[in-house]
């Protein structure tokens, strides 16, 4: 674990300084990051001008499901995005194979390679949000508390997903539609789930668990979680972590290397 923790730093050491050189895309992400979220409270809002309520949400509740999405784009942006979208252009280019003779895991060197610090502003401003909405509610830091482990769990979750996306580029070498796909159907987390019909709140829930990546640690921070919500949540995230490094597996023994 001690040799991990000292690659990662080395890693993401490099890769600020890297950025850094072009810091002006910090501002431009900023400011796309603010006509992001404007859009997003104008359409939250466009529900609740009129009165209209989701059932048990009030608006400061479901700008804590906004907030948390917002936390999530960010995170997706900074940490998956950089490194997962990447592996795409290792298997074209066949880079791939110094990727798999380095003596560390695969899958950590590329889910962990590089960051981007561009995402930093949807991780402030998802937080600034929470903030916001919970000083209206009046929640308390142990609200905050009890919905670290559901977030950290929908993190997992995020992760796991789109890694095993890039890792079908072994068959199929272009797969950016394919995350497009991914990043439609998470688009319907910025909302709690109850505010979709029936139909599609069961989809959201056990096909694409949209559900676990917003709505459940929200309602772990609102205090209206139930334990078995919690409990699917870990079982989610651990089931879909270990799929992706078993699937990673299967992929690589599909996989020829550019020299064959």
């Amino acid at each position: 674990m001690q040799r991990y923790l000292k690659v990662l730093r080395l890693f993401w050491s490099t890769a600020i300084a890297a950025e850094m050189e072009y810091r002006l895309n910090f501002i431009l992400a900023a400011l796309s990051s603010i006509g992001n979220l404007a859009g997003s409270v104008f359409g939250l809002f466009l529900f609740y001008r009129t009165g209209y309520t989701f059932t048990g949400w009030s608006w400061e509740a479901a700008l804590i499901v906004l907030g948390i999405f917002t936390l999530l784009q960010g995170f997706s942006a900074t940490f998956l995005a950089p490194n997962l979208n990447r592996i795409v252009r290792h298997v074209q280019e066949g880079t791939l194979d110094f990727v798999l003779l380095k003596p560390i895991r695969s899958q950590f060197w590329l889910s962990t390679h590089t960051l981007s610090p561009w995402g930093l502003p949807d991780l402030i401003f998802g937080c600034i949000i929470i903030g916001y909405a919970g000083k209206r509610l009046g929640l308390g830091i142990d609200k905050y508390l009890s919905s670290i482990l559901p977030l950290f769990c929908s993190l997992v979750i995020l992760y796991s997903l789109w890694f095993m996306l890039g890792a079908t580029t072994i068959w199929f070498v272009k797969i950016y539609n394919v995350t497009e796909v991914l990043r439609g159907f998470l688009e319907a987390g910025r909302y709690p789930i109850i505010a979709y019909p029936a139909a599609y709140r069961v989809f959201f829930t056990f096909v694409v668990p949209v559900a676990f990546l917003t709505t459940v640690p929200a309602q772990a921070m609102l205090g209206q979680g139930q334990s078995t919500w919690l409990i699917g949540a870990v079982v989610l995230a651990v089931l879909l972590f270990w799929v992706s490094a078993w699937f990673w597996r299967f992929a690589l023994r599909f996989y020829t290397s550019a020299s064959s």
